[in-house]
C-alpha cells in the first residue's frame, strides 16, 4: 500500500504536465482514445463513485453546522461562473457549440482540485468540501436550468438529456459510493488509498476522448479562442470569489475569517471540468467541440490553481500572517505564537504552585 501512495502522490504532482503530454499525443494518434467516447459517462461515474466512497455521514452533518457559509458559498459558485461565462462569450463574440461549452463548463460545480488548493493555501478544507458536495448534489438541477436560460440563444438546449445524464454520472454513483461506505467502514480505507490514481486515470481518458474526437478542429482559429476565455473566466472567478468573501466578512466576519476566504475563492474560480466535458459529449453529442472549453479549463485552472495557492502560502509566511487569521492581518502569527508562549508560561507556574 505504501508503494501505492508514493506512486498516488507522484501522480498528483505531475498531473498537470501529464494532461498536456496525453492530449499531444492524443491529437496526434487520436485511436488511441476514440474508443471511448460512449463511456465517458461511465469514466466520470467511476471517478464521483469514489469520491462518495471518501465521505461518511459526517461530511453531511458539516453542511448543517454551518449552513450559512455553505449555502452561500455554493450560491456565489453557481451565480458568477455562469454570468462570468455569457459575459466572455458577449466580449469574445463567441457562438454555437463553442459558446455553449463555455456555459456549461459555467454552470458546473466546484472540482475536487479545489479540496487540494485548499490545503496548500492554508483555506479552510472542511468548508471546501462541503461547499464542493453541495454543489455537486444540486448540478442535476442547477445545469439544465442555468442552460436553458443562458446558453439556449446558441443551441437547443437538451434539458432532459441533461438532467437525467447529470443524474446518471453525478447521483447515482456519489450515492452508491457512500452506502458502500456506511456498509463496510474501515475496511473501505484500505481502498481510498488508490483512489486517487482511478480517479485521475479516468479523468485522463476522458480528455484523452475529447481531444481525439475534436482533432483537426482544436488548433482552427475558432477553438483557439476558448483559451484566453477560459484563462479569463478561471482568473476572473477567483478575483470575484475572494472579493465576495471579503464582503461577506464585513456582514459577518465570525463565519468568513481568511481560511474561509481562500476557500471561497477556490470553490468559485475552480469547476468540474470532467463533468463538462462528460456532458458536452453526451448531451451534445453532434457538437463534440462543446467539450473543448472544458478541455482546457482542466489543463488550466490546476496550473492557476497551483500558482495561486503557492503564491498564497509564500506571502502569509513573508508577512507573518496566522492561518486562523480575521482576515489576513500582517504579523498575526507572531502575536499568536506570543500568545501560546504565555499560556504556556502561565500553565507551568500554576503547575508549580500547585
Amino acid at each position: 500500500m505504501e508503494n501505492v501512495k508514493k506512486f498516488a502522490d507522484w501522480l498528483t504532482k505531475w498531473f498537470t504536465a501529464i494532461v498536456i503530454v496525453w492530449a499531444v499525443f492524443n491529437y496526434f494518434v487520436p485511436q488511441t482514445s476514440l474508443w471511448g467516447k460512449a463511456y465517458t459517462g461511465y469514466l466520470l461515474g467511476i471517478v464521483l463513485f469514489g469520491m462518495g466512497l471518501t465521505l461518511t455521514l459526517d461530511d453531511f452533518k458539516r453542511i448543517l453546522t454551518q449552513p450559512l457559509m455553505v449555502v452561500v458559498g455554493t450560491i456565489a459558485h453557481f451565480v458568477i461562473m455562469p454570468l462570468i461565462a455569457v459575459l466572455l462569450c458577449w466580449i469574445f463574440r463567441l457562438d454555437g457549440p463553442l459558446a455553449v461549452g463555455v456555459i456549461l463548463v459555467g454552470c458546473c460545480p466546484s472540482g475536487t482540485s479545489s479540496n487540494v488548493m485548499s490545503y496548500l493555501s492554508r483555506g479552510d478544507v472542511a468548508l471546501d468540501v462541503s461547499i464542493g458536495i453541495l454543489s455537486t448534489l444540486c448540478a442535476p438541477f442547477m445545469i439544465p436550468l442555468l442552460m436553458q436560460w443562458l446558453a439556449s440563444q446558441y443551441v437547443a438546449v437538451p434539458v432532459e438529456s441533461l438532467f437525467l445524464n447529470a443524474v446518471k454520472v453525478v447521483l447515482f454513483p456519489i450515492a452508491l459510493g457512500v452506502i458502500c461506505h456506511m456498509i463496510f467502514g474501515k475496511k473501505i480505507e484500505t481502498v481510498t488509498v488508490a483512489l486517487p490514481i482511478v480517479s485521475q486515470v479516468a479523468i485522463l481518458l476522458i480528455i484523452g476522448v475529447v481531444v481525439a474526437a475534436n482533432g483537426p478542429k482544436l488548433f482552427v482559429a475558432s477553438s483557439l479562442m476558448a483559451i484566453p476565455v477560459v484563462i479569463l473566466h478561471n482568473l476572473s472567478g477567483y478575483a470575484l470569489g475572494f472579493g465576495f468573501s471579503k464582503l461577506m466578512y464585513k456582514i459577518y466576519p465570525k463565519g468568513f475569517r481568511y481560511a474561509q476566504q481562500k476557500a471561497i475563492t477556490f470553490e468559485v474560480g475552480m469547476q468540474d471540468s470532467a463533468l463538462g466535458a462528460t456532458l458536452a459529449l453526451t448531451s451534445f453529442a453532434s457538437n463534440p467541440i462543446a467539450a473543448v472549453p472544458s478541455t482546457f479549463f482542466s489543463v488550466w485552472h490546476n496550473i492557476s490553481g497551483s500558482i495561486l495557492s503557492s503564491w498564497w502560502r509564500n506571502h502569509d509566511d513573508r508577512h507573518e500572517i496566522h492561518w486562523d487569521s480575521d482576515n489576513g492581518e500582517k504579523g498575526s502569527a507572531k502575536d499568536a505564537d506570543a500568545t501560546s508562549e504565555h499560556a504556556f508560561d502561565a500553565d507551568k507556574k500554576a503547575t508549580a504552585a500547585k
